[in-house]
């Protein structure tokens, strides 16, 4: 069931206020009422209501005060707001407009009128509401991996860097995790490209299922990960790690009947203390273990133990 449709009435005339609200209501719509501009104002803050009806002069803030007002508060959410006035010369439909007034009405009022009105507000705002939907959806695009779902490249590089900032005013360690897929172009080369979209995915997965809710993995590219682990000691650090490279190396793959291991690399740095350091010195850091880890036969974890300040 979709939430009912919230529609604010501001008149200091009780008249008006109950006609509003008499024929809103049996639209179905959900109608609050105020009797002035500041009452006006505080349900607004309460509710959001997605319209907006008021008089233009009220005691305490008159309908254009109020339309500023909304429009100062609301900059995340739109509200259509249709401005009650009997002044009809041009320059005062101007001035309200200009307020932030998206419709004027003149009063006295028609129902059907103001009904018409409403239908024509509630269809804008649902189309915003649809583009801001649009929106959102296309910047989580942006910062997620398409393949794996994974924080890409881009939102690795925001997030890592916030987290080194807390790390730095509270104190607490940070490990940047390199890990390689090994051997990986044999894969394809031997099962086919979708085969190794296979393995990435899958890999994707172990990696989040063997570190805690509050760790972070992404994938930097091609077969490379980046695994941020944060509050725990180096021992604990290792052995997360050593626990995610066991269930890579112990995962059965399957593609089409056939069975085959996979095994992944991984080289640790650490962001702790002294040496002042930024993001991109640490994944050299942990790039250069994870190359150690490489030449001394892979499916292994090496850690760089040079400690480095927690700067973003």
């Amino acid at each position: 069931m979709s939430e009912p449709f919230v529609v604010l009435v501001a008149d200091d005339e009780p008249v008006s206020r109950a006609i509003a609200k008499r024929y809103l209501t049996q639209s179905e719509y959900t109608v609050l009422v105020a009797s002035n501009g500041r009452e006006a104002l505080d349900l607004y803050t309460q509710h959001h209501p997605s319209i907006v009806i008021t008089d233009w002069r009220m005691p305490d803030m008159n309908g254009i005060e109020l339309c500023k007002a909304i429009r100062a508060e609301s900059r995340d959410l739109y509200t259509y707001i249709i401005l009650l006035t009997g002044l009809i010369e041009t320059d005062h439909v101007v001035t309200g407009l200009e307020a932030g007034a998206d419709e004027y009405l003149t009063k006295p009022f028609h129902a059907a009128e103001l009904l018409a009105r409403v239908r024509v507000g509630r269809r804008i705002v649902g189309l915003y509401e649809e583009l801001a939907s649009k929106s959102l959806l296309l910047e989580q695009l942006a910062l997620t991996d398409p393949l794996t779902g994974l924080p890409n490249r881009r939102a690795l590089d925001g997030w890592v860097s916030r987290e080194l900032s807390g790390a730095d005013r509270h104190g607490y360690p940070v490990w940047i995790v390199m890990a390689d897929l090994d051997h990986f172009k044999s894969i394809n080369d031997t099962y086919g490209h979708d085969a190794g979209d296979e393995v990435l995915k899958v890999a994707a997965q172990l990696f989040k299922t063997g570190l805690r809710q509050s760790d972070l993995v992404g994938r930097l590219g091609g077969e490379e990960f980046l695994l941020l682990l944060t509050h725990a000691n180096e021992d604990q650090a290792l052995a997360a790690i050593e626990r995610v490279r066991e269930q890579i190396a112990s995962h059965r793959f399957t593609w089409k009947g056939q069975e085959f291991s996979v095994t992944a690399s991984f080289g640790i740095a650490v962001c702790r203390s002294h040496d002042a350091a930024d993001y991109r010195r640490l994944l050299e850091k942990a790039d250069t273990a994870l190359y150690l880890a490489k030449q001394n036969g892979r499916n292994r974890v090496e850690m760089d133990l040079g400690e480095e300040e927690c700067v973003a």
